[in-house]
């Protein structure tokens, strides 16, 4: 880490409550400047990840209706294709109908959004969500 520089920012005050607000909501060790950095840093990820050479790591989260007609296989069979890609899994059952999996997903961050996508937009797959973050190196 390089040595801290100070610099300002100029905000609007109704803006700047509601900032202050999510930094108290954040606890003891939170402040603006590190709230800041948090936001850059999440900033310059989200641009590393948009580049579809960049190396990535995610979450791939669903919630599906086991019972629907052989959603669960044609997921098992859409994660085997990515075997390669996929580091890990966990299942989780719900309730009596519903599961909950997660994915650990790495490799460039186009193949993890095709991935991604194709898993979420299986038809019977309730809710799903991808998150990312990145190594910061290239592939």
């Amino acid at each position: 880490m390089g040595r801290l520089v100070r610099f300002g920012i100029a905000m609007d005050e109704d803006l700047l409550g509601r900032f202050d607000a999510l930094v108290e909501r954040r606890g003891v060790a939170a402040n603006r400047s590190e709230a800041v950095r948090d936001l850059v840093r999440d900033a310059l990820v989200e641009a590393e990840w948009e580049q579809a050479a960049e190396e990535c790591v995610g979450t791939v989260t669903m919630v599906f209706n086991h019972g629907v007609s052989d959603l669960s296989d044609k997921l098992d069979a859409l994660q085997h294709a990515h075997h390669d890609k996929i580091v890990s899994s966990m299942h989780v059952h719900l309730d009596a109908h519903n599961c909950l999996e997660v994915l650990v997903v790495r490799g460039a961050s186009g193949d993890v959004r095709t991935i991604a996508d194709t898993l979420l937009g299986t038809k019977g797959v309730k809710h799903g969500k991808l998150v990312t973050t990145t190594t910061g190196q290239k592939l």
